[in-house]
């Protein structure tokens, strides 16, 4: 989870399952829903390289179709960093609903994935008022700018973040959601991005501005210096 500091809103009697966990679950999780994969590669990947789970918690492997779990077995589901990697969103959300009454969601914007592009990212999000917005990347058209992705995911690879800290809040969402995940497909990109009135990069953004500014004219000194 991005925002681990976040309280979410589980009592100390509820039962939670946290599905894709990777390597970091959290801490008020009791079983662990994970995919199963026949590629150990392919695991390290949709775990973006992530430490395997280490854990003495029950963990369930899957096949990725319907959740092996009764109607409403749980109290709370944690979902975090999964729904970018779904094919079939439409049945992975069901069964979220299906197997717990509340929950919580988290995932990288379009803003993220425009820079980095990852491949095992195959749809791009967004919640604006209580609607979960969702258009496949493939249907977006970002694959074309794969070569422009590689310079901004070789300089993830060498920790140039800050632009990720100071607007967090744009890279990342994650909300509760209680009986229901109001979900919607579109086919217009702008669906999953803010307008210009939406935004609010107020005097903290702005304030941060010449550091941003300052890591990217860095990031391109050390690349000029890099032979691919």
């Amino acid at each position: 989870m991005i925002y681990k500091k976040r309280p979410l809103n589980i009592a100390s009697t509820d039962k939670v399952l946290e599905v894709g966990p990777g390597g970091s679950p959290h801490g008020r999780s009791d079983v662990f829903l994970e995919m199963e994969f026949s590629d150990e590669r392919e695991a390290a990947c949709q775990r973006s390289f992530c430490p395997e789970l280490k854990t003495e918690k029950k963990i369930v492997y899957y096949d990725g179709n319907k959740f092996p779990f009764e109607d409403n077995e749980f109290d709370y589901v944690i979902c975090s960093h999964v729904i970018e990697h779904v094919p079939n969103l439409e049945l992975f959300l069901s069964e979220l609903m299906r197997v717990s009454p509340r929950g919580y969601l988290e995932f990288p914007t379009i803003y993220y994935d425009y820079l980095y592009n990852f491949p095992t990212h195959l749809n791009l999000l967004y919640n604006k008022n209580n609607m979960l917005y969702c258009i496949t990347k493939e249907q977006s058209g970002l694959n074309n700018f794969c070569p422009v992705n590689v310079f901004f995911n070789r300089t993830l690879e060498l920790r140039y973040t800050s632009i990720l800290k100071e607007l967090k809040e744009y890279f990342f969402q994650g909300f509760e959601w209680s009986q229901e995940i109001k979900f919607k497909k579109v086919s217009d990109i702008g669906e999953v991005a803010l307008s210009i009135e939406e935004m609010s990069l107020g005097q903290n953004s702005m304030k941060n501005k010449n550091k941003i500014v300052k890591e990217l004219e860095r990031i391109l000194n050390r690349f000029r210096k890099i032979k691919f």
